[in-house]
């Protein structure tokens, strides 16, 4: 399974807020999109999503900034991909055109059976699970990239 681009951004925003000191200055969406080297459109995008999920806090304007919440912080990774990547099927049954076999095919089942597994994998670790060493040292040393 592939997780879309949009998952893997939200998770590294997620990961990068999370070793953000609490008496730090709150880092900008667009600080940390360079930070993480994705586009500020994209990042944005992930950031009003994560906003939707309360995982992130975001203020405007002076003092403001981005800020992970203390339920963002102890959420499931599994039940961030859940939500971010949705409920659909691995496989396309109902394409236009649909699959022929959509009526009698074991494949489908098994591929729903797999995802589910890929997700209960990831259902016991938080996100502030992902930030120990040697990933959290790394994550406070991401700066912009030159020229930016």
């Amino acid at each position: 399974m592939r997780l879309t681009k949009s998952t893997d951004i939200a998770l590294r925003i997620a990961m990068r807020l999370a070793v953000t000191a609490q008496d730090a200055a709150a880092p900008t969406t667009r600080e940390v999109a360079g930070a993480i080297g994705v586009p500020y459109t994209h990042a944005a995008k992930v950031v009003s999503r994560l906003q939707h999920l309360g995982v992130v806090e975001a203020r405007r304007g002076r003092g403001g900034g981005l800020s992970l919440t203390a339920a963002g912080r102890l959420s499931s990774v599994g039940r961030l991909v859940r939500e971010l990547e949705g409920a659909g099927d691995v496989v396309g049954c109902e394409d236009d055109p649909p699959c022929p076999l959509r009526g009698a095919c074991l494949l489908r089942g098994a591929l729903r059976d797999a995802q589910e597994a890929f997700f209960a994998a990831l259902d016991p670790i938080t996100v502030q699970d992902l930030t120990g060493p040697p990933t959290g040292p790394v994550l406070l040393s991401l700066g912009p990239p030159p020229g930016s």
